[in-house]
């Protein structure tokens, strides 16, 4: 019946944010084994060359860093100008990047709101804004968003986070209604994945409250039926899908990847 079943990425370019470390660097490598040439952003340019290293290694016929900070708007923008005229259109953006600081939201003041706003949802939507224009001439888009189980239920102790992630599903869905056909968008919502920010969230909630980094581990695993933290990699492998033409008629979904956690429908 001529349907798109391919989950091929050849001739595809792919710009995929906060590839430095964990998720975003998993998913450079899923989408450049699956033959689409990359552009990698993040601050960091060291851990961005070990990440390029690793997807050429993967198949990436072509990869490219881009050494900007999001928080920084106006300099993200014209580093994306030059990119898109240089290197032609972007096919495939993965919005994602490390979430605001754990803490109570009563606790946070307004400064902490806007940072995270900015960082998160202003940084995506100078994105999609400048991407788009090249996805519709190659009527092909694939946009996927990096946020948390957390926009179905609020996790504890991460006030700003929930917040903000909150807001990115509600662009993103808006956006899914806005977009022309052949351009999707798409979020994924990470479950408790083996990353650095985990480790960071983890020693954070030992440290208040009294337990071991170890003892926090086994509290979140009792809640999760599949009985193990995720694998930056199995959240690659679910990008790389969501980028590829067999998911052509996925569109403005929320998508967990978190072994089971949640526990609404």
């Amino acid at each position: 019946m001529g349907l798109p079943v391919s989950t091929t990425l050849a001739g595809r370019h792919a710009l995929v944010c906060g590839a430095s470390a964990g998720i975003g660097a998993a998913a450079a490598v899923a989408l450049g084994s699956a033959g689409a040439s990359l552009t990698l952003l993040a601050r960091r340019l060291p851990q961005l060359q070990a990440t390029a290293a690793a997807a050429s290694a993967a198949g990436a016929p072509a990869v490219r860093t881009l050494v900007v900070d999001l928080q920084q708007l106006r300099p993200l923008e014209v580093a994306i100008a030059d990119l898109l005229s240089t290197d032609g259109p972007v096919h495939i953006l993965v919005n994602n990047t490390g979430g605001p600081p754990p803490g109570a939201l009563l606790e946070a003041d307004g400064g902490a709101l806007l940072q995270a706003f900015e960082r998160h949802l202003l940084a995506s939507h100078l994105l999609v804004r400048a991407v788009v224009p090249g996805m519709r001439t190659a009527q092909y888009g694939r946009i996927i968003n990096v946020i948390s189980t957390s926009v179905r239920e609020p996790l504890d102790g991460l006030g700003v986070s929930n917040t903000i992630r909150a807001a990115m599903a509600g662009w993103a869905k808006t956006l899914s209604r806005e977009l022309p056909p052949g351009i999707t968008i798409n979020n994924v919502l990470p479950g408790a994945t083996d990353t650095d920010r985990l480790a960071s969230i983890r020693d954070g909630k030992a440290s208040v409250s009294g337990q071991t980094p170890q003892q926090v581990v086994d509290g979140w695993l009792a809640g999760i039926p599949e009985g193990r933290l995720g694998r930056p990699e199995e959240l690659g492998a679910v990008i790389a899908f969501l980028a590829s033409p067999a998911a052509a008629y996925v569109r403005g979904v929320s998508l967990p990847v978190d072994g089971g956690r949640l526990r609404s429908i």
